[in-house]
C-alpha cells in the first residue's frame, strides 16, 4: 500500500524515462499531473545525479496544459511572473503565491461545507441539480483541489442571522418559507 503521506518518488533514466518507484512502471506527465490532481505530492530526481528535477517537470506539465488551451494562467500574471525574477521582489513572490493558494484551497473547503449544509432552497424543485452542476463547476475549475469558497466561519453559520431591518432572523425565515410555498404552488400549477 501507498505510504499517501510521503511524496511518491519518481526517478528519471538517463534515457530521460521516468519510473515511479512504488508500482515499478514507466510513467509519462499527465501521469504525474494525475497523481497531483488526486492529493498526491511527488518528487522527481535524477537517478544518477541525485538532482531534484520536481520544480523542472511542475513547470513543463504546466506550459502543457496551457499550449492546449487549457488556461489557468491570465496573460498578465504571466507576465507579472517573468517581472518578478528581475526584481527584488523575487524572494517575496515565493511566499506571497504559496499563502494565496493556501488561502483559495481552504476557502474551497468552507464553500464546499457551507453547500452541503442544510439549505432553506432544497425544497425548491431542481435545486439538487443546481447544486450538483455547482460542485461540478468547482471540481473542474479547480482540477478536483479540495477545498472551497470562504463563506462564513462554523460560528458564524451555527448563529442565528439578523437583519437590521426587520430585527429578526425568524421573520426572514418565515417569509422566505412562504415565498417558497407560493413558488412551489404556481411550479406545480405549472406541471399540470
Amino acid at each position: 500500500m501507498a505510504d499517501d503521506q510521503n511524496p511518491l518518488l519518481i526517478k528519471r533514466y538517463a534515457s530521460r524515462r521516468l519510473y515511479n518507484t512504488e508500482t515499478s512502471d514507466y510513467v509519462t506527465l499527465e501521469d504525474i499531473a494525475g497523481f497531483i490532481r488526486g492529493g498526491r505530492e511527488v518528487k522527481i530526481v535524477d537517478l544518477k545525479s541525485g538532482d531534484d528535477l520536481t520544480r523542472q517537470y511542475l513547470l513543463q506539465i504546466i506550459a502543457e496544459h496551457e499550449s492546449r488551451g487549457e488556461s489557468v494562467l491570465p496573460t498578465n500574471v504571466l507576465n507579472d511572473l517573468v517581472r518578478s525574477y528581475t526584481t527584488t521582489a523575487t524572494s517575496a513572490v515565493p511566499q506571497f503565491l504559496a499563502v494565496s493558494f493556501e488561502m483559495f484551497r481552504d476557502s474551497q473547503s468552507k464553500w464546499m461545507e457551507n453547500m452541503n449544509k442544510a439549505n432553506p432552497m432544497s425544497g425548491v424543485p431542481g435545486f439538487e441539480a443546481i447544486q450538483a452542476q455547482q460542485e461540478a463547476f468547482l471540481k473542474a475549475m479547480t482540477g478536483g483541489m479540495s477545498g472551497a469558497w470562504s463563506g462564513p466561519s462554523k460560528d458564524d453559520a451555527d448563529a442565528p442571522a439578523k437583519d437590521t431591518k426587520s430585527g429578526s432572523s425568524t421573520d426572514d425565515l418565515d417569509a422566505i418559507r412562504t415565498q417558497l410555498a407560493e413558488l412551489q404552488k404556481k411550479l406545480s400549477k405549472l406541471d399540470k
